[in-house]
């Protein structure tokens, strides 16, 4: 057992007990994670009393109980009371000197460090909601206080619930955030526009949701096996004069890549206007 300060590293908190951090805390125990290491700080009694039963982790109102001798805090709370939060544990991050990761979008490490007191080891993780069921992908910065074991930490943690993937500078965490965090409800938009589409034509709604589900699933799948890149699966699917050439012209002329281009970019800048706004 190693030390951070006077907390364990093989001690996680978790500032936060909502969707994401249930999912962390379900992939760590799932994984053999010692549920008496995991200390889950939530306000609500119910969603405490659930984790509780259903994990058998530690569980606090507040998060300074759940803190006290972990070397690892998640915060999983939402951006706008961030600073609150680690405001308040500011006088036990310099003591302990924790390994902080937060999912939350939009906050910076430096931002982060400054609130936990300066200096502070930071993770940012963004990962995404198809994590709840663990097949979620997360990108990942630390900043310059954190070292390889840090990261390490970080890497095992977030890999509970999917794959990962390291961003060195940190200004392109926002793309991370407008392509993949972001990025399945963009697929849940394509999919609704497909089905009513599909419904337009004339199917019943139960087929075209069928359809439209298990077109994406197996397109999904086609993309994560092979080891071709996208465009190259199009082609393979697009014959010469046929229907899929159809469609896909269609889309061409409307400017979908454009479109898209212009919806990330969106969701990049909303996440700048995020970090700006806690300043």
């Amino acid at each position: 057992m190693t030390r951070s300060g006077t907390a364990t590293t093989d001690s996680i908190a978790f500032i936060g007990g909502g969707n994401m951090a249930r999912s962390l805390v379900g992939g760590m125990v799932s994984r053999g994670a010692d549920p008496a290491c995991i200390h889950v700080a939530e306000p609500v009694g119910s969603l405490r009393e659930g984790l509780a039963g259903e994990f058998g982790v530690q569980v606090h109102a507040d998060a300074d109980a759940a803190t006290v001798h972990a070397g690892t805090w998640v915060f999983a709370v939402k951006p706008q009371v961030m600073r609150s939060v680690c405001e308040g544990l500011a006088a036990r991050a310099r003591a302990n000197r924790p390994l902080a990761v937060s999912i939350a979008a939009g906050i910076t490490a430096g931002q982060l460090s400054g609130w936990l007191g300066g200096d502070a080891a930071v993770v940012r993780a963004m990962p995404n909601t198809p994590s709840l069921l663990g097949a979620g992908m997360t990108g990942l910065h630390a900043n310059a206080a954190v070292d390889a074991t840090g990261r390490e930490r970080a890497q095992s943690l977030m890999s509970a619930v999917g794959g990962t993937v390291w961003i060195e500078d940190e200004a392109l965490m926002d793309a991370v955030t407008a392509v993949s965090g972001s990025g399945p409800a963009y697929v849940f938009l394509l999919a609704e526009a497909m089905e009513d589409a599909a419904c337009a034509q004339g199917l019943p709604a139960g087929a075209a949701r069928t359809l439209v589900q298990q077109t994406l699933l197996g397109a999904a799948r086609m993309l994560v096996d092979s080891t071709e890149a996208p465009a190259d699966l199009r082609r393979r699917v697009t014959s010469p004069g046929g229907t899929t050439q159809a469609a896909i012209e269609t889309f061409e002329a409307g400017g979908l890549r454009a479109l898209v281009a212009s919806a990330i970019d969106a969701a990049a800048l909303r996440g700048r206007e995020l970090s700006a706004a806690n300043d």
